[in-house]
């Protein structure tokens, strides 16, 4: 027969186990969707521009003026919720997202977008045509669904590495009600799978693959890069999404290119000049002596032009500098 002090301890166990797991299903977050739950109690239309602001005002270093000139890719949108992520800042981007981000393709994300919209996280995916210039405007109609209240965005930059600007999970829906307006300024980013430091160079995988990362004025670290702007605390915007509510729904559009010129557009952002200054090389070594010493000979060293400075950046220093010979620097004459 068992003792009641083991009865007690066995009893005592069962409670510690039931109070354990009720601990830690409390401690699980009640509301999986993070927020992102709309109640809506219908769709919501909406008018997408994309603006670009890619001007060699606001970014001069080595804008990009022919083979090809700088431009923008198609823009690719998709509706979703939260079990769903074209793209994510500080994780590998995905195959479809490397194809995008280097070539401009879409059809691995499109192919990926289309297998989640079995399991429902997808609602819709739209596209619009290109922008064959840096300032420039593209537009389509969206319609998003209250259990696919998420947009995301991206465009690349051409040429580039790399590089894109896009929005993540932007959510359209707060509680019960569609948000009427969203103006959205991007930035750059880096997709971590190409190693160019200027917008014009030549294919060179990162291996392994890299994190998807903003570009800032100081990030890469480097003077060869294209954004490298280390008198600005921040980038200029390259680019602007405004979403705004319509009254009247969209024609249902299952990814074809649309690209609606609108007279209610809004006015483009005015931004000031980006001042960029000059850069030299290096000065070369000393040439020979001009003359004997004794009869006032020198010698010359020259440098040249790395970058030329514009809106109104500092000034290039001078170009060739010399001095008098001495005794050890000059050539022994007989």
């Amino acid at each position: 027969m068992m003792s009641s002090e083991v009865l007690t301890r066995g009893w005592l166990q069962q409670l510690l186990f039931v109070l354990l797991r009720f601990t830690l299903s409390s401690a699980a977050p009640v509301n999986l969707t993070n927020g992102t739950e709309c109640t809506a109690r219908g769709p919501a239309s909406y008018i997408l521009v994309f603006t670009g602001h890619w001007s060699p005002q606001t970014f001069p270093k080595q804008y990009p003026l022919f083979r090809p000139p700088a431009q923008w890719s198609k823009l690719m949108a998709v509706t979703h919720n939260e079990h769903y992520r074209l793209w994510q800042e500080g994780t590998p981007a995905s195959d479809g997202m490397k194809s995008f981000a280097e070539l401009g393709l879409t059809v691995e994300l499109v192919k990926g977008a289309k297998e989640a919209r079995k399991r429902r996280a997808v609602g819709s995916m739209y596209r619009t045509a290109g922008i064959p210039s840096g300032i420039g405007h593209s537009s389509t109609e969206l319609l998003l669904m209250p259990r696919t209240p998420l947009l995301s965005v991206i465009v690349k930059l051409i040429p580039s590495p790399d590089w894109f600007v896009g929005v993540d999970g932007l959510n359209l829906c707060e509680g019960g009600q569609w948000k009427q307006e969203v103006t959205f300024d991007l930035h750059p980013f880096d997709a971590g799978t190409d190693s160019g430091f200027t917008f014009s160079s030549p294919n060179f995988p990162t291996m392994p693959l890299e994190n998807i990362t903003m570009i800032t004025s100081q990030n890469p670290n480097h003077p060869a890069n294209s954004f490298y702007y280390p008198r600005l605390t921040e980038l200029p915007p390259l680019g602007t999404i405004w979403l705004k509510r319509q009254v009247r729904s969209p024609v249902r559009q299952q990814n074809r290119v649309s690209n609606h010129i609108l007279p209610d557009v809004p006015k483009p952002h005015k931004f000031s000049e980006t001042p960029l200054d000059c850069e030299v090389s290096m000065w070369s070594s000393w040439g020979l002596c001009s003359g004997p010493c004794s009869r006032g000979g020198l010698r010359h060293r020259t440098r040249y032009i790395l970058l030329k400075p514009a809106n109104s950046g500092t000034p290039c220093p001078e170009l060739e500098e010399q001095e008098e010979c001495t005794q050890h620097n000059c050539l022994a004459y007989k």
